[in-house]
């Protein structure tokens, strides 16, 4: 359901905004979006708890001031992410992720206001002492606008009035990025290998409406799973279609085939949503997140050009909730955003009023991370379907560029699903396009390269990427981002995924090798304990200790090894050696990497 646009206090008002084309705001519907957001961030000391009378504490602490606030102000705090001592449970037993403690999900809270209450709500909320945040997020949307030569609407393609003829088309052909690299991700190499469809990989699409009776989307389709969908379905269904669209002879064909892919609506808060559909998937899939968000450019208030808005990890609890989704091995793909914004700059690393004193850019890739994938737009092969946009693999004007983007797709020109102007009529389950744009349509490229790569190492009872591999993976392969007139390849989106680099980088044949990682000495009847960490976590790695001292007639020593996932890249492995002898015993730790 579509949504007028309303401006909290202090935001700027809807009508005519800065960037507005000629003619004033509103040239176009702006699509599906979510709605404002109030978020709390309780203290973690004082063990808040929400109730459905009122507030308590887990630690006895005075609640009565919060209470009072809440009942005058005739709001409730309702927990973001569910029951507080389930999710506290949760993070105990969970590991640290890049090094740096899991947030705490059962801090998070919301409150239901009306948006033009909500930014004097929360200064009056992060008042008080059981409260360490306080913050008001704009509403996420699609991308539907682009400022590159000159301001203009994405996705605003009409379809054709011309019914379609009894059998669809063929219109692979159209679909040059699933083509042999630089111009494709060469996902039809993929394909010749077993598992190179994505088998046995799911995939879920976060954003608002989907159309999964479509003829091109019958086969592997999970349908939505989570939320309520919308009736605007276009942009949802060009996504599936190009991950996942059905290799059928007609139409087109999707990059993973074979993958699963289901929906989950952000017809609930945008965290809750993440959350959500990070519990419905396993160690080695993947989640798209098809957003962005008002940013601080423009004092966070909605532009019908997008002009400023950014990735949503931006956000404290859209991060934690993406960092969850990461800690359980999910690979997060994150739209970098249409806002034509440098997220290297120093605006972001400024902490907005209300966010928690502990936040840092995660923009900035020496600041703790969520681990998402972030991806940027890209241009096409100049010629595609008889348009040039600029350099192959140069920046789009309208994305966000920075470190922080891992790499980018295709953001011009994509045949996919829906739409209806490459073939349309009065059923939209028969409606193509082959002018989905964006880091809308970039994204899905590089979710369906990585279903490839997660369906191969499957198929050959390898690991499956990691968060972190997968970045790591991206940025190593892959064809190399080009420049532009006034966008140089300096201003980072990245490379175009290479299928056949990538499945060469992770599956080449590795022979074992040993070595010796120290040495030491054991008192008598005594235990010492040893650590050696940053081993990368696909690496299978054996352990042995030797004694070398020499002591002939009895046992000498006898060891342990526990491991830890220091991060979800690296293992440390903790290794305790005993003297079960009457004498010091030197030792030496030997290990053997087995491959990966």
């Amino acid at each position: 359901m579509q949504k007028n646009r309303v401006f909290p206090a202090g935001q700027r008002s809807a009508g005519q905004r800065p960037g507005d084309p000629p003619g004033g705001g509103g040239a176009f519907p702006p699509g599906p979006s979510s709605e404002w957001e109030l978020i709390v961030v309780a203290e973690p000391g004082y063990g808040l708890r929400a109730k459905r009378d009122g507030v308590e504490s887990a630690s006895g602490a005075d609640v009565a001031p919060l209470a009072r606030l809440l009942e005058a102000e005739q709001i409730v705090l309702e927990p973001l992410f569910g029951n507080e001592d389930r999710l506290r449970r949760e993070k105990q037993a969970a590991p640290a992720v890049d090094g740096a403690e899991l947030p705490d999900l059962s801090v998070f809270y919301r409150v239901e206001a009306a948006p033009e209450r909500m930014a004097e709500l929360a200064k009056q909320l992060a008042q008080q002492p059981m409260v360490s945040a306080a913050y008001v997020k704009p509403p996420a949307e699609l991308a539907h606008a682009a400022r590159d030569v000159e301001w203009e609407a994405l996705n605003s393609m009409t379809p054709d009035i011309q019914d379609a003829p009894p059998v669809t088309a063929d219109f692979t052909s159209r679909q040059g990025y699933l083509d042999a690299a630089p111009g494709g991700i060469d996902a039809r190499y993929a394909w010749t290998q077993s598992g190179g469809g994505g088998s046995g990989v799911r995939v879920i699409d976060l954003e608002w409406g989907w159309r999964f009776s479509h003829e091109d989307l019958i086969q592997n389709q999970g349908g939505i799973v989570g939320g309520t969908g919308s009736s605007d379905t276009n942009h949802g269904t060009a996504v599936l279609g190009e991950i996942s669209g059905d290799r059928n002879g007609i139409g087109i064909t999707g990059i993973a085939p074979e993958a699963v892919i289901s929906a989950v609506a952000f017809s609930m808060p945008t965290a809750t949503a993440i959350r959500d559909a990070a519990d419905r998937l396993r160690p080695g899939d993947i989640m798209l997140l098809e957003i962005h968000r008002p940013g601080p450019r423009y004092n966070f208030a909605g532009r019908d050009d997008q002009l400023g808005y950014i990735a949503v990890e931006w956000w404290p609890d859209d991060f934690a909730a993406i960092r969850y989704a990461s800690s359980k091995g999910i690979i997060v793909v994150e739209a970098a955003g249409n806002g034509a914004e440098n997220l290297d700059d120093g605006l972001y690393n400024a902490r907005p009023a209300g966010f928690p004193a502990t936040w840092t850019n995660p923009f900035n890739r020496a600041n703790p991370q969520c681990g998402a994938v972030v991806v940027g737009a890209g241009a096409p092969p100049p010629g595609t379907h008889d348009h040039d946009h600029g350099p192959d693999r140069s920046r789009l004007g309208f994305s966000n560029f920075g470190a922080c983007i891992d790499a980018q797709g295709w953001g011009r020109e994509v045949t996919t699903t829906g739409y209806g102007d490459l073939q349309g009529g009065t059923n939209a389950d028969l409606w193509y396009t082959d002018r989905f744009s964006g880091t809308s349509s970039a994204s899905p490229i590089v979710v369906g390269a990585l279903a490839c790569t997660q369906g191969v190492l499957r198929a050959r009872g390898r690991i499956p990427l990691s968060p972190a591999r997968a970045r790591d993976v991206l940025r190593s392969t892959g064809s190399p981002q080009q420049d532009a007139p006034g966008r140089p390849a300096t201003q980072r989106i990245g490379n175009r995924p290479n299928l056949r680099q990538i499945l060469a980088a992770v599956t080449a044949p590795v022979a074992p090798w040993v070595g010796v990682q120290f040495h030491g000495t054991v008192p008598a009847g005594a235990s010492r304990r040893w650590f050696t960490y940053n081993w990368p976590a696909h690496w299978h790695v054996l352990w042995t200790v030797i004694p070398t001292t020499p002591r002939p007639g009895a046992p000498q020593i006898k060891w342990q090894v526990q491991v830890e996932r220091a991060s979800d890249a690296y293992i440390t492995y903790w290794i305790t050696i005993t003297n079960v002898s009457a004498a010091p015993c030197d030792i030496e730790a030997r290990y053997a990497v087995l491959g990966w």
